[in-house]
């Protein structure tokens, strides 16, 4: 009888890649991005056998969409892959890679170039096989399509809260705050700022030209609107210029209106 012991499997490089579509949440202890690369973990190693070890550079994109590749993490990866430093990318979900069939494509055929396989955790197969492949399409196209019924979705809802007047989002302008106490966020007037909305306007109507607006407002100080994201960080504030002020005078909200693509419908939001 032999006493050779059975060669060793071949060692397989295995890369977690994560996303999250909202930045939502990411400041918790364990969040969605924590979750995601616990259970690919997990996955990994119970394929120790076969000889797959974690690669512990993480390739988290938190706040990304998956209906494109432009990402910082993914990039990464790519290189990464390039570089022969991967054998194998691990995900959570398919989509979590990417919802766009296309893009999808480009990825996979970054894979195949350079041999390295592509697992799902919760779906359960691999590009190695024909099979895992023929499933991997399937899912990415129902993955698309309920990206793209969600988007017409949204864009409905957008454009029905435009028909009733409701502020659909966005940047505040200088004049308007966002009430954000009821569910629809809606403008109300900063009675502080609309004073130099109005005094805005007039020195357009008395200078009659762009630039000598521009001017007058860097003298007096005046500045684009202040305001703080949802996390509480300072936004805007920066000085006019041109096309800041342009902006500013061609600004349906400003005579009542909302606007919708190219149609105007009449605002919920006070006028001063």
């Amino acid at each position: 009888m032999s006493n050779k012991t059975p060669p060793r499997p071949k060692t397989i490089r295995c890369a977690i890649y994560t996303r999250k579509s909202t930045e939502e949440g990411l400041d918790q202890q364990f969040n969605s991005l924590d979750a995601q690369r616990e259970a690919a973990e997990a996955y990994i190693r119970s394929q120790k056998c076969e000889g797959w070890e974690i690669v512990y550079d993480r390739y988290d994109d938190g706040g990304f969409s998956g209906g494109n590749i432009e990402r910082p993490a993914l990039k990464r990866l790519m290189e990464d892959i390039q570089a022969g430093k991967i054998d194998c990318v691990v995900v959570y979900k398919v989509d979590r890679l990417s919802r766009s069939l296309l893009d999808f494509a480009r990825v996979m055929e970054t894979f195949d170039k350079f041999n390295v396989s592509f697992v799902s955790v919760t779906q359960h197969f691999n590009t190695t096989h024909s099979m895992g492949r023929l499933t991997l399409n399937i899912l990415l196209s129902f993955a698309q399509f309920e990206r793209e019924i969600i988007g017409e979705r949204i864009r409905d809802k957008l454009a029905a809260q435009c028909r009733r007047g409701q502020w659909t989002g966005g940047y505040p302008v200088l004049g308007y705050d966002v009430d954000r106490s009821e569910r629809t966020p809606k403008l109300v007037v900063n009675a502080e700022e609309a004073i130099q909305v109005r005094r805005i306007f007039s020195l357009y109507l008395e200078l009659k030209n762009l630039m000598p607006v521009v001017e007058e407002l860097d003298k007096r100080g005046w500045k684009n609107k202040l305001w703080n994201s949802k996390k509480g960080l300072p936004k805007g504030g920066r000085q006019f210029d041109k096309c800041s002020v342009h902006a500013l005078l061609t600004n349906p909200i400003y005579c009542g209106k909302i606007k919708h693509k190219t149609d105007l419908y009449p605002g919920q939001h006070q006028v001063r």
